[in-house]
């Protein structure tokens, strides 16, 4: 596998409210910014995040069940944060970043999220929660 030069990687280019929204999403995910560092560098698979891996690596704020740690995965790929790790056989229960993820990640590299808002979480669940299937 190559080996690519992240000079040469483009920068995308996002709307306000596309940005606000993915850090809104990640301030009020049970996940911890030591999850995005991981997944700057490598795929980081569903096992290490769920139950008690994932307070041991420091990926989140308390023990999730598998099912709880896949659907806030899942609501941070629809946000456009991450995505699933693909292999030659199809999807893994691996996850990455998304350029957008990456600047995310760079943003709140070695700092944590800022404290969300009872606005942040009424604002994220009604997203979530009350969103369009299309």
């Amino acid at each position: 596998m190559a080996a690519t030069d992240s000079q040469n990687q483009k920068t995308f280019s996002y709307p306000q409210s596309t940005v606000e929204r993915a850090e809104r999403s990640l301030v009020c995910s049970p996940f911890n910014p030591a999850l995005l560092t991981a997944m700057h560098h490598k795929s980081v698979p569903l096992s290490a995040i769920a139950q008690d891996n994932g307070i041991k690596y420091g990926y989140t704020q308390r023990s999730l069940s598998e099912l709880a740690c896949d659907n806030a995965l899942d609501w941070l790929i629809q946000v456009g944060v991450l995505r699933r790790e693909v292999d030659g056989q199809g999807i893994t229960d691996s996850f990455r970043l998304t350029p957008l993820g990456q600047q995310l990640a760079e943003k709140y590299q070695s700092k944590n999220w800022r404290q969300p808002s009872w606005r942040d979480r009424l604002v994220n669940a009604m997203t979530r929660w009350l969103r369009l299937p299309f």
